[in-house]
């Protein structure tokens, strides 16, 4: 699928503490900038909680001649929800034309979105597959690459497989060939 990007693309993923979130905002920055070539800024910001506190990860791309002069996210393009809190404070705050991907699994009726609403139980179908939730972070990768073509899919996958811990590298691309499939599966659906 063709990227929507123009000069600055815009991505923030929220959720919970725990979910991977931090990780997955890294790596989707170095598959840009290491692995595509592109730039990309990333930034991301937790509560005090270890677990279950809000945590943000916002990660803009431009191609490689277009340099992004402002770190932060104002309007995202693309929002990925983990959390019923995550929807409410961050549900509003897209594109018109942009594109949330939400976790079924969390939060089940947004209220307050704009945007595309592309809603997905990743964790639910992450622990049906794996029978564990740890890789849910990375499924979403999956469905993120899979609908914006934001990065090339062999730059995400190694991108991965260079920040997870050794041992778990087949784990965590098959947990991208889910994400993969899923978001095909749902586009199938909605278009």
């Amino acid at each position: 699928m063709e990227s929507r990007q123009k000069n600055r693309y815009e991505i923030r993923l929220a959720g919970m503490g725990g979910q991977g979130l931090i990780l997955a905002g890294i790596i989707l920055a170095e598959a840009a900038t290491i692995f595509d070539g592109k730039n990309a800024v990333q930034s991301q910001s937790y509560g005090p909680e270890s677990r279950g506190g809000a945590s943000r990860a916002e990660v803009i791309i431009s191609p490689e001649d277009v340099e992004i002069d402002y770190p932060k996210v104002t309007t995202p393009d693309m929002l990925l929800v983990m959390s019923r809190e995550a929807m409410e404070r961050y549900g509003h705050e897209l594109k018109p034309d942009g594109i949330i991907i939400i976790d079924s699994t969390y939060v089940h009726k947004p209220e307050k979105a704009t945007g595309k609403i592309i809603s997905i139980p990743v964790t639910e179908l992450t622990k049906e597959k794996f029978g564990k939730t740890i890789v849910a972070n990375i499924v979403a990768l999956g469905i993120i690459v899979e609908i914006t073509g934001i990065v090339s899919k062999d730059s995400l996958e190694k991108a991965v497989i260079k920040r997870v811990p050794r041992g778990t590298e087949e784990l965590n691309k098959s947990a991208l060939e889910l994400g993969y499939f899923l978001a095909r599966e749902k586009m199938n659906t909605i278009n």
